[in-house]
């Protein structure tokens, strides 16, 4: 019995066989395309998530940053707020400007909820760092003054970070002449009180 032969596939077979190839690569590039566009950082977006908290404002005032700071499960007392206005460079707490929502959302590549979300983390983990921690302690003492009376000026606020950074927790090797070049003035008078009150509260 002579062996069957094959049957040739007709030019119509082979055209559909090649558009379903095509409608499946296609599909797998126009998903592919769909999850870039969203991951990309739109300014658009970012725009129309500034004003979800402004409403038709050009700042986000407390009430906005209230809600704000509910969508992406932080208190606002939360250290990695402060990060975030520094990374937005923040002039007045409380408060985010257009400008200052637009600019360092930006640099942050944050245009939703979600993403904000996701890099908590993140902003937390410059505080590790000891430039940034210095940087943002220093941004605190002008973000967090809302009154022209000072209980501390900045020098002292700055010294009370190098104090903490070199002075054993027991102050063993606090000297006050030592501090008093070492630190500006005046701020050794104020970390002289205080040593001098720890002191005398451990001897109690």
């Amino acid at each position: 019995m002579p062996p069957r032969k094959k049957r040739r596939p007709a030019s119509g077979d082979d055209l559909s066989a090649k558009k379903s190839r095509h409608d499946s690569m296609y599909r797998k590039y126009d998903s592919t395309r769909i999850k870039t566009e969203e991951e990309a950082f739109s300014s658009k977006r970012c725009l129309e998530w500034f004003y979800e908290y402004a409403g038709t404002e050009d700042v986000v005032g407390p009430e906005g940053m209230e809600k704000f700071c509910e969508d992406i499960g932080v208190e606002p007392e939360n250290v990695v707020m402060l990060v975030l206005a520094w990374k937005l460079d923040a002039q007045n707490m409380g408060y985010f400007t257009l400008q200052e929502w637009l600019t360092g959302m930006t640099s942050l590549q944050c245009d939703t909820t979600e993403k904000l979300r996701n890099s908590l983390d993140c902003l937390r983990s410059l505080l590790n760092d000891s430039t940034n921690f210095k940087l943002i302690y220093r941004y605190a003492f002008d973000f967090a003054r809302q009154s022209k009376y000072k209980v501390i000026n900045k020098d002292q606020w700055c010294n009370v970070l190098e104090f903490s950074r070199t002075i054993n927790l027991d102050l063993s090797n606090y000297d006050e002449d030592g501090a008093s070049l070492f630190f500006l003035s005046p701020g050794p008078v104020l970390l002289d009180e205080f040593v001098e009150w720890y002191k005398d509260k451990q001897m109690s």
